[in-house]
């Protein structure tokens, strides 16, 4: 436990839970850097944190919750940076159980288990999302949507440019980690309910968002993961009009012929995007060896 190690908490509105979370951070491992972002609280979180011995960095308005993490991850010295929440779900406890997979892995996140989701449909929707990042990323992703997680600094600050100022910063970090040919480590945790407030996730809204998230990730990684099942669905959908119009009318359709094109052209469009996507990686491979 000798590791150069920042814990980054981003807080918005949770003074009655803040203290005593830093307060068992400290005491079990007083030479950790505690960071907590306070996201434009309009209770005394600030104070509260300053009060018990942390490092704290206010935003003027609340941002949200992903840019505190980015703050965080701007200012915060340690090699290795501990995301959490600031609303006690996470057990520091739970810290050690990250850290000692490092540095063997570049990220450690803690599972949750199927029962500390919130609600059924919260857990059924992660569930959905667990398995169509696992297709992405070609790696079982246990939980997606993690919030308590260990990540190396100097990964974090290349993948910073990628992270969005939402809850949703979870997702794009970890497809942009596994993406990037980097390990990934999943320990399971239990999370305890939140103590105090309401959840600041709404199941549809940031639903869609995170379903937007893995697509764009995946585009922007290997979109022939995504040009290739649409070219093959549309092709069949062709296939399969074009024996329903021949048994029908014994001929071959104009809708038949275009939906046989528009497989082909989102095929092609597919090998370029993927062309286009290995040559920036080459590009940027190089550029680092060349600052190296």
């Amino acid at each position: 436990m000798n590791k150069d190690v920042s814990i980054i908490i981003p807080a918005h509105n949770e003074a009655q839970t803040i203290g005593n979370l830093i307060l068992k951070i400290r005491a079990l491992y007083p030479k950790f850097e505690i960071i907590v972002i306070n996201d434009g609280s309009t209770d005394d979180t600030a104070a509260v944190a300053r009060n018990t011995g942390a490092t704290v960095y206010s935003h003027p308005y609340n941002i949200g919750n992903g840019a505190a993490i980015k703050s965080g991850i701007r200012i915060a010295s340690g090699d290795v940076l501990v995301f959490m929440d600031g609303d006690g779900q996470h057990e520091p406890d739970d810290i050690e159980k990250l850290l000692k997979y490092f540095p063997e892995f570049d990220m450690v996140v803690g599972a949750r288990s199927k029962g500390n989701h919130a609600s059924l449909g919260r857990t059924v929707g992660n569930t959905a999302y667990n398995w169509l990042a696992s297709y992405v990323a070609k790696f079982r992703v246990e939980d997606l949507t993690s919030g308590f997680r260990a990540v190396k600094a100097d990964i974090a600050h290349n993948l910073l440019y990628l992270l969005p100022n939402t809850y949703s910063y979870p997702t794009t970090l970890t497809l942009s980690v596994l993406r990037n040919g980097r390990t990934v480590k999943y320990v399971p945790v239990k999370a305890k309910m939140r103590r105090s407030g309401k959840s600041g996730i709404s199941m549809f809204k940031d639903g869609v968002r995170f379903f937007m998230i893995i697509i764009k990730i995946c585009t922007l990684y290997s979109p022939f993961r995504i040009f290739l099942p649409v070219s093959f669905v549309t092709f069949l959908t062709g296939l399969f009009y074009y024996f329903y119009t021949f048994c029908i009318w014994g001929r071959f359709t104009n809708m038949s012929a275009l939906l046989f094109t528009t497989s082909i052209v989102i095929f092609m469009m597919g090998l370029v995007s993927e062309q286009i996507c290995q040559m920036r990686f080459e590009r940027s491979e190089g550029d680092k060896d060349e600052m190296s």
